[in-house]
């Protein structure tokens, strides 16, 4: 049923797109309809698949590395509870910078490289995953904890298997949004300087006028975010099964 939804949604949004086309008379170097854009997309396939796996290789070691660090920054905020008064300012204040305007500097600092896309990767999800995984501990039944406390439980053990479990459905949820959002620092690293990858092909093609391909770059790069965020969804509700049962439960 799900499959049927999501192929539906996806040939309204063709339809939609044509009917766009067809209405405003939009030149194809302003706006390609679905057709050329497809058409494009079959005939640089393979040039499209090698730019796709540097982008991904960007966005799966930026979404690996900034969720360690999110979720070891959780952890020692709530261990160490006089690390919060020191790293909360520290987390405000990274977001407060734009990220797009580090990307220039983190270029410059460690090359045109993979190493720059995954640090701008890092940087934007390092925050959603930390925050909410953080928040989530702070938010635990306080009849769980005097329970533990009763039957003597230590410090260890009353967070192995009362604190972290129950963070997990807040986890759950930065690291949604940390898979929403990857994709667009390795991209905008890319468009900052790169070598290879989507974004630095859309701005190659672009570059050329060749805006079927620039199209059909961002709509590869679209379903590829498409799947990663499908996968990483699926595997976070069996993580947090019992949070999807009692929504099936309420919906019913």
């Amino acid at each position: 049923m799900q499959i049927i939804r999501l192929l539906a949604i996806a040939v309204g949004l063709l339809l939609l797109w044509e009917l766009i086309v067809l209405i405003t008379g939009a030149p194809p170097y302003i706006l390609p309809g679905p057709l050329p854009v497809g058409q494009a997309l079959v005939s640089h396939f393979s040039l499209l698949l090698h730019h796709l796996k540097t982008t991904m290789t960007e966005i799966v070691l930026g979404l690996v590395l900034g969720t360690l660090l999110g979720i070891s920054s959780a952890l020692a905020m709530t261990i160490l509870p006089r690390l919060k008064s020191w790293m909360l300012p520290v987390l405000v204040i990274s977001q407060a910078i734009p990220v797009f305007a580090l990307a220039p500097v983190l270029v410059l600092w460690l090359g045109y490289g993979l190493a720059s896309k995954v640090a701008m990767t890092v940087l934007i999800i390092f925050f959603p995953v930390c925050s909410s995984f953080y928040y989530g501990m702070q938010r635990i039944n306080p009849d769980l904890l005097e329970l533990a406390q009763i039957m003597q439980g230590s410090r260890a053990a009353i967070l192995r298997h009362i604190v972290i479990p129950s963070a997990l459905p807040s986890f759950a949820a930065g690291v949604r949004v940390a898979a929403a959002v990857a994709p667009i620092g390795a991209v905008v690293g890319e468009w900052v300087g790169s070598s290879s990858g989507l974004g630095f092909y859309m701005l190659h093609a672009n570059g050329r006028m060749q805006i079927d391909l620039m199209f059909a770059a961002l709509t590869m790069l679209s379903v590829s975010s498409l799947l990663l965020y499908f996968f990483i969804d699926y595997s976070l509700n069996k993580m947090v099964f019992w949070e999807t049962t009692r929504e099936m439960h309420y919906v019913k």
